[in-house]
């Protein structure tokens, strides 16, 4: 409606004669670029660049339409207000997606919203609390700021189009445009004349949540389908009997730790003085490769697909897993007959899992184990006090044979400030290791340059390999198996763009029953897989365990 010479604008409209045109510019940029930002951080490192925010965004067309047409005071508010969220929850999706592949080298799926806390927590590991609330209270002012300028730009200019015929017909025409581009030019998934960026983002979000709910009836038979479930106690695990086993995962030991041309040297000498080291001691030890379900973190999906047996690559697998009846490893020698401990010196908090599904025997976490020295980023403790205090409560003196599962955690992202070997006898209660992290680049510095990341990555797998060789040589156990391996890889950082899913793995044992009964494994002599060692899916590792020592019709 044009407004008569004296007239006072009504609710919704705009008096064209006092509307200042940086202002008008201003309202239709935002319709223009906004919506096209999911488009632009859903490119592959930018590779779109400006070009991605070329386009014409048809939820900005949408909207327009409809506030034009619609009339009264509450509707078109709660339109823009609807389309300033639509397009604000698009933009954080694509952004967390975004941070999905470059971290872990997955997709977002909405389903996996928890692990936005354990985000915050690396966060606040390596940056600090002040630092990581900071950055987070901007991007929520900065995501309602967006969102209450979406709506404002839309009624604005809505306002606008309403007041003038000319703006009518330009609306048209644009909106027919964009109708002949969607036809007529080929479609780019970077770069579109005729743009949906935000509602092809939200829609896709949509579709990858209905992808994980429908791949549960095919994790349902997995777990279903276990050849071990009703093996008699007596039999279960019984070429082990007697011995303390022990199941270490290495945070991020991945394939590029024994690979990558500024980390492999120095893992390897790590590796070679073990085998030396080892050998000595009486121990022998055969090498191979897992393909683990995750990659850059969540290393409890690499956990569960270990003990299990079953792939578990997303967080929707793992809370039905966990909520099942599945025999884990920590199960088969629990009822077996064995001590089950789990050691995870990460946690300071009761973790359910551990006995309603694992049915560990023992919880161990960073509370338990008396440690009175300084946090080391993520590593609440160094791997060398884990292992000392796991040596020292269960495996000496006479003791049951005991079975655990013991996470280290000092080569966890973000990798500094590091934590260096020191003499076994002199590890007490850790206050020896204070001076040690004022002596270590911060994690703040570390990250400024990649390869400065690379190399403290590289350190902090020497260091953990470093602390496990240290417990093999001071413990007198002659019944003593350890199986090490690595979570996952590191994040792409460190990886790089299209890294594998390798992660080493090792057993190491001084008996020689058990490479007899492994035999047929056809893995490598030595800490170090050799360039024929198998390569195994990490979910085939419980049952091949399971059968090489537990005889079975």
């Amino acid at each position: 409606m044009l407004l008569r010479r004296g007239s006072r604008p009504l609710p919704g409209q705009v008096d064209p004669r006092r509307t200042r045109p940086a202002v008008t510019a201003a309202a239709i940029a935002m319709l223009i670029v906004v919506p096209l930002l999911p488009r632009l951080l859903a490119s592959p490192e930018g590779s779109a660049g400006s070009a991605g925010l070329i386009g014409v965004p048809v939820e900005s067309l949408l909207i327009l339409l409809l506030l034009v047409i619609v009339s009264g005071r509450i509707l078109p508010r709660v339109l823009a207000g609807s389309f300033g969220l639509l397009v604000t929850a698009a933009i954080v999706l694509a952004a967390i997606d975004r941070g999905f592949r470059a971290a872990l080298g997955i997709p977002f799926v909405p389903t996996d919203w928890p692990q936005l806390g354990d985000a915050y927590g690396v966060a606040v590991d390596a940056v600090g609390p002040f630092l990581t609330d900071l950055a987070l209270a901007a991007v929520v002012i900065a995501a309602v700021a967006c969102a209450a300028g979406l709506a404002w730009a839309a009624r604005h200019t809505a306002a606008l189009v309403r007041a003038r015929a000319s703006g009518r017909t330009v609306l048209a025409a644009v909106t027919a445009a964009w109708l002949v581009a969607g036809v007529v030019v080929p479609p780019r998934p970077d770069v579109s004349l005729a743009a949906d960026a935000s509602l092809t983002t939200l829609g896709t979000a949509v579709s990858r949540t209905g992808e994980v709910f429908a791949a549960r009836a095919a994790v349902a038979r997995d777990v279903a389908d276990d050849p071990f479930a009703g093996v008699p106690a007596d039999r279960l695990l019984s070429g082990l009997r007697g011995k303390d086993v022990v199941i270490a995962f290495v945070e991020s030991y991945g394939r590029v730790a024994l690979e990558g041309e500024r980390i492999a040297p120095g893992v390897t000498d790590v590796l070679r003085d073990g085998d030396g080291m080892l050998a000595a001691e009486g121990y022998t030890s055969r090498s191979a490769w897992l393909t683990s379900p995750t990659f850059g973190g969540r290393s409890w999906l690499a956990h569960a697909t270990l003990q299990t047996g079953v792939w578990t690559g997303t967080q929707s697998a793992y809370d039905q897993v966990v909520a099942s009846d599945r025999l884990s490893l920590a199960r088969a020698f629990g009822r077996a007959g064995w001590r089950t401990v789990s050691d995870v010196p990460s946690d300071a908090a009761a973790w359910d899992v551990g006995t309603s599904f694992y049915r560990y025997g023992t919880l161990v976490d960073a509370r338990d184990v008396g440690y009175r020295g300084p946090i080391f980023g993520y590593a609440r403790i160094p791997d060398q006090y884990t292992l000392k205090h796991f040596a020292d409560t269960e495996l000496a003196g006479p003791h049951a044979p005991v079975m655990a599962e013991i996470d280290l955690v000092s080569s966890h992202t973000p990798w500094a400030p590091l934590p260096q070997l020191v003499p076994w006898e002199k590890i007490g209660d850790g206050s020896i290791y204070d001076p040690q992290p004022a002596q270590s680049e911060p994690a703040g510095t570390v990250w400024q340059d990649p390869k400065t990341v690379q190399r403290f990555y590289g350190q902090s797998v020497q260091y953990s390999l470093g602390s496990l060789l240290s417990f093999l040589g001071h413990v007198d156990d002659p019944n003593l198996v350890v199986i090490v391996l690595g979570d996952h890889q590191p994040a792409a950082i460190v990886s790089g763009a299209d890294a594998s899913h390798d992660v080493p793995v090792s057993v190491i044992a001084r008996d020689p029953s058990v490479f007899a009964a492994t035999a047929g494994w056809g893995w490598s002599p030595g800490l170090r897989p050799g360039d024929d060692a198998p390569i195994w899916r990490m979910d085939a590792f419980r049952d091949r365990l399971l059968a090489a020592f537990s005889p079975v019709p």
